[in-house]
């Protein structure tokens, strides 16, 4: 099954220009890399007037994550995450669109259980490490769980 932005789109809540990756090149029950190009479009919904700050970093890495719980979800029972927190945030450049015509955005899963989820992420272009952290990610139940006899 090849896993490129349609796959993506119809995956995550992310629709339109907004979802931002355009391709998973790998991945298993811990790990994903996806790539992207959006970082160079003009109408990146996450550009300012200066460009694209490399902050927007996090968000690919976000949406990596929102693939990776789509893709090891069961058909009948997807789960919705919210990210919650960031920390331990470095970056080596001030801006994300001007550092090559492709990214790789990956993210593993160090911990979790059914009510959150703890990744290490990073962004790179080439080989040259852009932006790394780490992400707590609070799962929503599904709503058939939250329903009461």
């Amino acid at each position: 099954m090849k896993i490129n932005w349609s796959w993506i789109a119809a995956h995550i809540p992310h629709h339109g220009s907004m979802c931002l990756l355009h391709a998973v090149n790998d991945w298993d029950g811990n790990a994903i890399c996806c790539s992207a190009t959006s970082h160079c479009a003009p109408d990146n919904p996450l550009r300012n007037a200066r460009g694209l700050p490399i902050s927007a970093g996090i968000e690919y890495a976000a949406q990596a994550m929102a693939v990776h719980g789509a893709l090891l979800a069961p058909l009948d029972r997807p789960e919705v995450g919210f990210l919650t927190s960031v920390r331990n945030v470095q970056w080596s450049t001030p801006r994300l669109d001007d550092v090559g015509p492709e990214i790789t955005v990956r993210a593993t899963r160090l911990s979790g259980n059914e009510a959150s989820l703890l990744y290490d992420f990073s962004v790179l272009c080439q080989e040259r490490l852009l932006l790394h952290g780490r992400a707590s990610v609070l799962l929503q139940p599904p709503a058939a769980s939250l329903a009461r006899p």
